[in-house]
């Protein structure tokens, strides 16, 4: 992404975090952050219908480490689909590798946009007390699931309005059929993928989590991951 687009999101976000600002204008500067980014991935799809090597299919791998790698795994996985990537959860070691496919401006979006939320996500519950006679682990997870489900609708509703309101005739069927060239891709590779079964989650965290991830920043990492961010996970 470049760096005059990140810098317009970093302006909106700085407004947007401003204790001046009422709840409604907050919201409204985060709003027009999320949009700019799902704009950039628009404007990059509708380019390369024109110049196709200007933006390849392709994959790359993520590891996902211990403690909660399936609850990161889950975030990651949140993240990818409404940018139109896929993912491939892999067993490696005590964590996990995450097989992603899909155009190289997305898995740019998404590896970025996971990046932050990471460090988001750790921040958040090192903020987050657990409530008296719960497991740590259990309420954690809890919280970690609802916090990825509003990150993954909040992309969604922002993906689909970039979309809609691009004005280019034909964008839909553009998204969609790099959608249908990332998932021929997959099945070339993993020809036999089975799905998981949903997860049965026991805490009580979700609603907590749910709050943080609409509370979540959308612009992109401002700070690496590290030791730090396992610690804050609870390693």
């Amino acid at each position: 992404m470049s760096e005059a687009m990140l810098s317009k999101v970093r302006k909106l976000l700085a407004q947007a975090e401003d204790p001046a600002c009422t709840p409604a204008e907050s919201a409204a500067f985060m709003s027009k952050a999320t949009e700019l980014i799902a704009r950039y991935g628009v404007d990059r799809a509708l380019l390369a219908a024109r110049d196709p090597a200007s933006d390849p299919v392709g994959d790359r791998v993520v590891e996902v480490v211990a403690p909660y790698a399936r609850d990161k795994a889950g975030l990651l996985a949140a993240v990818a689909d409404p940018l139109r990537c896929r993912c491939v959860r892999r067993r490696h070691g005590s964590g996990f590798e995450m097989h992603l496919f899909g155009f190289a401006s997305d898995l740019e979006r998404a590896e970025l946009l996971y990046t932050s939320l990471l460090v988001q996500a750790a921040h958040g519950l090192a903020g987050t007390p657990v409530p008296p006679g719960e497991q740590p682990g259990t309420f954690r997870r809890s919280w970690l699931a609802g916090f990825a489900q509003v990150i993954g609708a909040r992309l969604r509703a922002a993906e689909t309005a970039a979309a809609t309101g691009s004005g280019e005739p034909g964008v839909a069927l553009v998204l969609a059929d790099r959608s249908d060239r990332v998932q021929r891709r997959l099945a070339e590779v993993y020809p036999r993928l089975r799905t998981a079964p949903p997860r049965r989650l026991a805490g009580t965290g979700f609603a907590s989590g749910a709050d943080a991830g609409r509370r979540a920043d959308l612009s992109g990492p401002e700070v690496g991951t590290g030791p730090g961010l396992d610690r804050r996970l609870g390693r």
